[in-house]
Order: structure tokens, then sequence, then C-alpha cells
């Protein structure tokens, strides 16, 4: 093992503090730290390039909490995995966001690791992801020079790599409220719990009590490819149906023909391909109830 050598780091207490470090661009980037829960390993040397400078976000109560304003639920970056599972916000909102959380690590990962941590970590692993996505949640980003916001169907842009630039953090996880929506999760590992995942599927759609057809189909996957993505023509298979058993068939049929998952030493990409029709398969019937 590579002998861990501490970076030089900075603690500040309050968010413009912390951008005026990120806005220095002399030297090497900082690296924000909240749960450390990767990063820490990273620093190691065992996984990737340890960082050359850490920033330490952990005291930013400005990136904290779980709230609704207007038509939107936004968690500030540092809420916890464990504070997802006890919200009573994403419990009426988004129960499928505490169920993700539920399934990392065990319970000190848990208390200490952070939802921005999972989305800036970007890593095709992250259990949180799939449901992110499926859910079309947005990002926002903060620097010294202002707030962006960039959904999480572009901010994933390659494997453990964002749209976040070096001044920015991310602030928070903003999502839209959207009437008769249902999510489900199901994580694939080699164990039932600590384990990392070799598939996630995040399925999300509309239906109302009159008109059972799915509407605003969302397909998001994990642990497939280099990063979190989408599955449009198994979207196109649900879009506008009933969730019967042609459905069904339809779009796992539909999945297991579009997906070109990855090899890598937790599974192979037959498994994954063939997992994961099996999981939305599944995810169908169950709601239909057959």
């Amino acid at each position: 093992m590579p002998n861990a050598v501490e970076p030089p780091s900075e603690s500040p207490t309050g968010l413009e503090a912390a951008y005026a470090l990120l806005a220095d661009a002399a030297g090497a980037p900082w690296v924000p730290l909240a749960g450390g829960t990767d990063l820490m390993v990273q620093m190691t040397g065992e996984i990737g390039e340890p960082p050359h400078r850490v920033l330490d976000i952990w005291a930013l109560d400005e990136l904290r909490g779980i709230d609704v304003e207007g038509h939107t639920v936004r968690i500030g970056a540092l809420t916890t995995y464990t504070e997802l599972r006890r919200s009573s916000v994403i419990t009426d909102h988004i129960p499928a966001l505490g169920e993700a959380a539920a399934t990392i690590g065990a319970a000190q990962i848990q208390n200490r690791g952070t939802i921005g941590g999972n989305v800036v970590n970007a890593s095709p692993a992250g259990d949180t992801l799939p449901v992110l996505m499926a859910v079309d949640a947005r990002f926002v980003l903060g620097s010294s020079s202002g707030e962006r916001t960039v959904g999480a169907d572009q901010f994933w842009i390659g494997y453990r790599k964002t749209a976040r630039r070096p001044d920015e953090l991310l602030v928070r996880v903003e999502i839209p409220i959207v009437p008769e929506r249902r999510v489900r999760f199901r994580k694939i590992g080699t164990r039932r719990a600590q384990a990392i995942s070799k598939v996630v599927v995040a399925l999300a759609w509309s239906a109302t009590k009159d008109d059972a057809a799915w509407t605003n189909v969302r397909v998001a996957l994990g642990s497939v490819a280099a990063t979190t993505v989408r599955a449009p023509g198994a979207e196109r298979a649900l879009e506008g149906a009933m969730p019967d058993v042609g459905t069904a068939d339809a779009a796992a049929a539909a999945l297991t023909n579009e997906l070109a998952p990855i090899d890598d030493v937790r599974s192979t990409a037959a498994y994954r391909r063939m997992v994961a029709g099996r999981v939305l398969h599944r995810l169908i019937r169950d709601e239909g109830g057959w």
C-alpha cells in the first residue's frame, strides 16, 4: 500500500469563504471533503489519484436541510443518508430515494456519507444516482460568481467526471414534485447488505385512478456503464401503456437490446444485461399486481 501523505487542507465556516478559496487558481484545485467516506480512501492512493489540496466543507450549515419550496423538494448537499431515510419530506414525496440511501454501507457510512458526495463522486455504482436521474433532479452549483443549475441528465459526463467546475460547490439537489408520480428502486449486489451494486434500476412514471396508463416514464440504471444512464428504448415501450404482461415483456426486451453493460471485477456484461431486464420486468409486474 502506498504511504499516505496528508494533503494541505482548509476548513471554512461560511459558504462565501469556501467560494473564495475555490476561486484561488494558484496551485492544484481544491477537492471538497464532506462525509469523507470515499475521499478518505482515495487519500491513501488505493483508489485513483490522491488529492493535492482538501477543502473541508462539513461546517457549512448553508448546505444542510431538507424542505419544500413551491413544487420542489430541496435537499442540501451535506444531507446524510440517515437524514434522507428519516425525513418525512422524502417519505412523502420521493420514498425511493430513502430506500436507495438505506442500501448504502452500514450505519456508520449512512451517518456520515452525504447525497452531495454521492452525486459529485460520480461513481457509476452510486446508489442514489439512478433515482435522482429518474425523477429529473437538478443540481444547483455555487461559486463566487453566483449559482447555476444543471439537470441530472447532463451532470455526469464521464467516468467519475461531472459538469461541476473546480471553483464550484454542489449547494443542493432540487427535485420537482410531480402529481401522481411513482418511483420504484431495486439494487442487485453480491449480498443483501453492505454490497457495492452490480445493477441498479430506478423506474418512475405517472398514472391516475381514472387513467392507469403510464406517462412521463423514466428508466435509469447504475453500475451498467461508465455513468448513470437512461434507457430510452424501454421508456418508449412503457410510455402510454398499461402495466400488463405484454408491456413488461416489451420493456424488458427493449432494455436488454439497448444495454451495452460493462465487464468488471464485480460482474460480467452478460449478467448485467440479463438481470437488468428481469429487474425491470419484476418492477412492472409488482405494480401491475400479477
